[in-house]
Order: structure tokens, then C-alpha cells, then sequence
């Protein structure tokens, strides 16, 4: 019979609380600032834009805002084409909808399952013949591994193309040195309640380029004209993030190096227990970067395993666990059924194998040996079962 412990729910990536969060929530109320604006949302912008070495930082309500905002300020607009990874959430792309572009989505590549140069040139190629270039490109660093930045920003300087790098997931992961975030016209990230760091609900636009960012905190309180009276010349956005929210931040900010070696940890547990397994391949970390390990995801090549990855995330749930495939590539979404793709090989789409093969397995920062252990025990019994 299982004990409550071995019955508890074991979740993918819940929030973590430093203990400290009352302090700057309490002084909000204290100080009634509790609208979107406030000392909390001025000090975490600046801390955050410190951390990553960018010049100027703007809090917004999300980071799928966040990536509105910089589409806006790059003028993307109806009819515009922006290429973007495939192998990521929703959120990514949806912003180009919002502006009424077309979004055009690029495949992985094996060595950090995140956009492929050699995808993005056939792309950029492509469109350089039609003369019909895209209005940006946003790159996504996949559970906090950085993707082939030198090789993408090479690319698109070359054609004069404007990188937002999607950092949602990789906040305190580095590329050679540099912070993730820190590449590009911009760099966005989330706080949503599973990632590394949470204000339960918000996101975070840096850039070097301090006018621009002027201009977003002014689409992202309405675009109001500065007059007495409300005079809007343009359309806004109601996506400032609020007081009590970036105090949160500003207290999960202090224990992010602790929450990425915790993660880093987890993921060391993970590859020395089950990376022996038939069939098992960990996501790679690229030469030159340190992942934050936001996630510890894995494939399982399922005529070596004798299991696949939905048979064991099958498993995991009846146990209480929660585990997850990989991200549905974009381009097989039925929102985006019509569009173009551009595949890493001709003869085979990385990012659609990692689709079929890959599973996320709990990671949370929180998570205890024993619970990492029950996980670990239900992969090795399910391996052990098969036919």
C-alpha cells in the first residue's frame, strides 16, 4: 500500500518562494502602490537589466507581451513575415498573429534542439530571392539551453534582420559567457508560476536600446499622449506589470543562482541514474554555455527502449507524476496548418523526432531527494516491465 508521501502529486515545475516576498508585497501596501507602476517595478527593471548587462529593462504582464511589444517597436505589421523556432510554446508566435504578420518557423538542430542555422539560411535565402525579407526573427532558448547564437546573429546581420531572443526559459543560462537575453535587438523573459523564477504571472523586455524602450513603456500603458486630458494618437496596451507582482520579483531574483544550481542538481541525479538505459539520450548542453537545466528533458528512441516516451508518461500519471512531451512543433499546430517550414534535413525534421521521442520529467527546485528517487524508481520499474 502506498504511504500519503508516495501518493502526494510530484509536479513538473511549481512555483518556489524564497521567503522573502512579504517584505516588498508588505511595503507596497504599506505605501498604497499596488497599481502598475511603483518603486518595486522601477528597482526590479533595473536589477534585471543589470543582471543580464543590457542597458534598460521594461516589467510587463507577460512574456507573450513582452514579444508584442517588440514586434510593435520593430514595425511589424500586416502582411510581414517573422521566422521563428518551431520546437516552442504557442506564445512565441502568437504575437506575430496579433500584428497580422505571417509567421514563417524554422526546425531544431541536435546539438541544442533550439533553431537550425542551416535552416534559417535556406530560409533567409528563400526570402532574399522574392525580395520579400522577414521583419525580424525570434529565436527560443528550449528549457534554458541557449541556441547557436554566433551562427544566428550571423546570419541575420548578413541580411540587416532584427533577433528577438526568446529567453522565457533560460534566465540565469549563459553563451559563452554572455547571459542568455543579453543577444539581439531584444531579449524577453518570463515569470510565469513554472518557470525558474516567478511573480506568479508577468514578463520582462531588455534591450541596449534605451529610446525603444521608452516607446514600449509608452504602448504598454495605452499609448496615452501626454496632455491633461486622455489623447491617444496610436494604439496601446494595458501590459504594465503591477507593483505587488515585481516585488515578488525583486525577492525570487535574489535566489535565482540558487534555484539554477538546484535545477543543475536535479538534472545531475536524473543523467546518473537513468542515463544508462536503452534507448535514453539527455538534452545536450552546447560547448561554451551553461544551461540553467530549467527542465530536464530526454528522448527515448523507442525500438532500442522497447517503451516510448508517451508509454511512460502514461505511467508517470497514473503514479502522480507529472511529466510532459516535448513542445508540439509549431508548424504541425492546426492554427498554423498553412505555413511554411523549413526543416533541418531535407529528409527528416529534427524538431518533429523530438516531438515523438522527447518527455520532460519533473524539475522543480523544490523537489526533494525523495521524490526525485520516486520518479527515478516508477522510469527504471516501467523499462523494466517492458515486453
Amino acid at each position: 500500500m502506498l504511504t500519503a508521501t508516495e501518493k502526494q502529486r510530484i509536479y513538473l515545475s511549481p512555483p518556489h518562494m524564497s521567503g522573502h516576498e512579504m517584505k516588498y508585497i508588505q511595503e507596497a501596501f504599506d505605501t498604497n502602490w499596488v497599481a502598475p507602476l511603483g518603486p518595486n517595478v522601477d528597482a526590479f527593471e533595473k536589477e534585471i537589466a543589470h543582471y543580464v548587462g543590457a542597458n534598460d529593462a521594461v516589467a510587463v504582464s507577460s512574456g507573450t507581451a513582452a514579444i508584442h511589444l517588440a514586434l510593435s517597436l520593430l514595425n511589424v505589421n500586416k502582411g510581414d513575415t517573422v521566422f521563428c523556432s518551431s520546437l516552442t510554446f504557442v506564445a512565441s508566435a502568437n504575437p506575430i498573429i496579433y500584428q497580422g504578420a505571417v509567421p514563417v518557423f524554422i526546425d531544431s538542430e541536435p546539438d541544442t534542439w533550439n533553431m537550425s542555422p542551416v535552416g534559417l539560411e535556406k530560409a533567409l535565402k528563400d526570402a532574399a530571392s522574392t525580395g520579400k525579407l522577414p521583419k525580424a526573427v525570434i529565436v527560443v532558448n528550449l528549457y534554458g539551453q541557449s541556441a547557436k547564437m554566433d551562427e544566428i546573429l550571423r546570419l541575420c546581420e548578413e541580411y540587416d534582420i532584427p533577433v528577438i531572443e526568446d529567453a522565457a526559459e533560460s534566465l540565469g543560462s549563459t553563451y559563452k559567457g554572455k547571459p542568455s537575453g543579453a543577444f539581439g535587438k531584444f531579449g524577453i523573459f518570463s515569470f510565469n508560476g513554472n518557470k525558474i523564477i516567478t511573480t506568479s504571472g508577468g514578463g520582462i523586455l531588455v534591450s541596449n536600446d534605451k529610446e525603444l524602450l521608452k516607446k514600449a513603456r509608452f504602448l504598454a500603458t495605452q499609448a496615452r499622449d501626454a496632455a491633461p486630458h486622455y489623447q491617444h494618437s496610436t494604439t496601446g496596451f494595458n501590459y504594465r506589470m503591477s507593483n505587488i507582482l515585481a516585488g515578488i520579483g525583486r525577492a525570487q531574483l535574489q535566489v535565482l543562482e540558487d534555484r539554477v544550481a538546484a535545477r543543475k542538481r536535479i538534472f545531475s541525479v536524473y543523467f546518473q541514474e537513468l542515463n544508462h538505459l536503452p534507448g535514453v539520450s539527455f538534452m545536450p548542453e552546447l560547448e561554451d554555455t551553461k544551461s540553467n537545466r530549467w527542465l530536464t528533458a530526454l528522448t527515448i528512441n523507442e525500438e532500442m527502449a522497447g517503451v516510448s516516451a508517451q508509454t511512460l508518461i502514461n505511467e508517470l500519471t497514473n503514479q502522480n507524476i507529472e511529466a510532459r512531451p516535448v513542445w508540439k512543433p509549431l508548424h504541425l499546430q492546426p492554427l498554423f496548418e498553412s505555413t511554411k517550414y523549413y526543416p533541418h534535413y531535407e529528409e527528416e525534421s529534427i524538431s518533429e523526432r523530438l516531438f515523438e521521442d522527447g518527455i520532460c520529467l519533473p524539475s522543480g527546485s523544490n523537489m526533494t531527494n525523495e521524490q526525485q528517487m520516486r520518479i527515478i524508481n516508477a522510469v527504471e520499474n516501467h523499462f523494466k516491465a517492458r515486453v
